[in-house]
């Protein structure tokens, strides 16, 4: 019997425990280490930012009546409890009070938060002192045109504050190299029609808008450009580690603060494939980015350097939310088994639909494995809902972990000296394909 070795997937809060081969080769990036004093960090990068005198100074100069502060949803692990009081206490010793400031959290297209994931978010102490409001991309009544060609509108509540501070989190995001930064304005708070161009077919056509990429990118070059035309006076981003621990503080300008972090979490967080793998075993990203199979995209297309046109590819997405939106339901069903057909019609098509941009993605993977080949378990939809999201289920009695298990198993049992790739943090490590640097 050859020698096994334990892992542990994010997959939901608990994780997923599998047995695999010892050579297999673990595909993550290199610890990051816990800042040891997180508050104190927050403090010293408010007093000492990246490309900005410190936001003490700034609101001095300013002396804002009104302060809009925009954060991440739900599906974001962002430790405001840790960031929002180092902003509030420097605002607050600057003469602005909590009624003066507004917490806004930034939607993009995403449902509004519910009492429950407010409490989450921001804690019982954040929820008392300020107030908070959800962005609704599809309330024409909230927002302001900042833009006529193409027109553009934004959070009202942002556009109209004296004085505007971004925070939120960087990591390898699929689409526009990295999270955080410009992605705090645009998608995050900006109307329906921007959030569907800035996803549209031709932008995610091109190969440079892509994971760990900001130098061409035109999903990035977008969202920068708006978020320059909007403003931003102040940036507060930070890096966790898989620990969901703070390992990274970027303050100050809302470029040079963001290329500094995106810097630094490329270092940490890419791992490299020399060569593809017969089978890879990956996964959505864990909670709270695991909870629906929308965002189980981004752990299937993370997982393409690895990947061959005949590797088999195992997703664990904890799914407990169902599907995602309507919309984006409805579009997978209404292409199931035929995902060609939809790619030729949104490249035929100018307009932009919801959630299309998801299913484009999704596309990426499938034209390199096809369905049949894209095996995935979740705990929150049955294998005959699956069967229509453009995967193929993985069946069998018991949880998610003991189908993947099953599956490695079975594989294993066919294919004895198979190369295997494990992807323990999902959309959270950046593969770099090849030798060089």
């Amino acid at each position: 019997m050859k020698a096994t070795r334990n892992i542990r997937l994010l997959y939901g809060r608990e994780g997923m425990e599998l047995t695999v081969p010892a050579t297999a080769t673990l595909l993550a990036g290199r610890h990051a280490p816990e800042l040891p004093q997180p508050a104190r960090a927050l403090r010293d990068a408010l007093r000492k930012p990246i490309g900005s005198p410190p936001l003490a100074e700034l609101l001095r100069r300013r002396r804002p009546r009104s302060v809009a502060v925009t954060l991440s949803d739900i599906t974001r692990p962002v430790p405001n409890a840790e960031i929002l009081p180092a902003v509030l206490e420097t605002l607050n010793a600057e003469g602005v009070s909590d009624e003066q400031v507004t917490l806004l959290i930034g939607t993009g297209m995403h449902r509004p938060s519910t009492p429950a994931e407010r409490l989450e978010l921001l804690g019982a102490e954040l929820l008392r002192r300020c107030r908070v409001v959800d962005h609704r991309a599809d309330d024409a009544g909230s927002l302001v045109r900042v833009a006529d060609d193409p027109p553009v509108s934004v959070n009202a509540i942002f556009a109209r504050a004296d004085f505007r501070i971004v925070t939120g989190l960087i990591e390898p995001h699929f689409m526009a190299g990295f999270s955080g930064g410009r992605k705090g304005v645009c998608p995050a708070l900006v109307d329906l029609q921007t959030v569907q161009r800035f996803h549209g077919y031709s932008l995610l056509s091109d190969a440079r808008s892509t994971a760990g990429r900001l130098d061409g990118n035109p999903c990035h070059d977008e969202s920068l450009r708006i978020a320059r035309l909007v403003g931003v006076d102040f940036l507060v981003n930070v890096a966790v580690n898989a620990d969901r621990r703070m390992c990274g503080v970027y303050a100050g300008d809302m470029e040079q603060a963001h290329l500094a972090g995106a810097r630094d979490v490329s270092a940490w967080t890419s791992a490299r494939v020399d060569e593809p793998f017969d089978l890879v075993v990956t996964c959505g990203g864990g909670s709270p980015l695991d909870q629906t199979f929308y965002q189980s995209v981004k752990g299937m297309v993370a997982a393409l350097p690895a990947c061959r046109e005949d590797s088999l590819l195992l997703l664990a997405c904890d799914c407990r939310e169902g599907i995602g939106s309507e919309s984006y339901a409805e579009l997978m069903f209404t292409h199931s088994g035929d995902w060609r057909a939809f790619l030729d019609k949104i490249a035929a098509d100018p307009r932009v639909r919801r959630d299309q941009w998801q299913a484009q993605m999704h596309c990426r993977m499938l034209e390199k494995l096809g369905a049949e080949r894209i095996r995935l378990a979740c705990d929150g939809l049955s294998a005959d809902v699956l069967a229509k999201l453009w995967v193929t289920p993985l069946r069998g009695p018991g949880p998610a972990g003991r189908r993947c298990q099953q599956a490695i198993d079975e594989f294993l049992a066919a294919r004895p000296d198979a190369r295997v790739a494990v992807i323990p943090d999902g959309p959270y490590t950046l593969l770099k394909a090849g030798t060089g640097d």
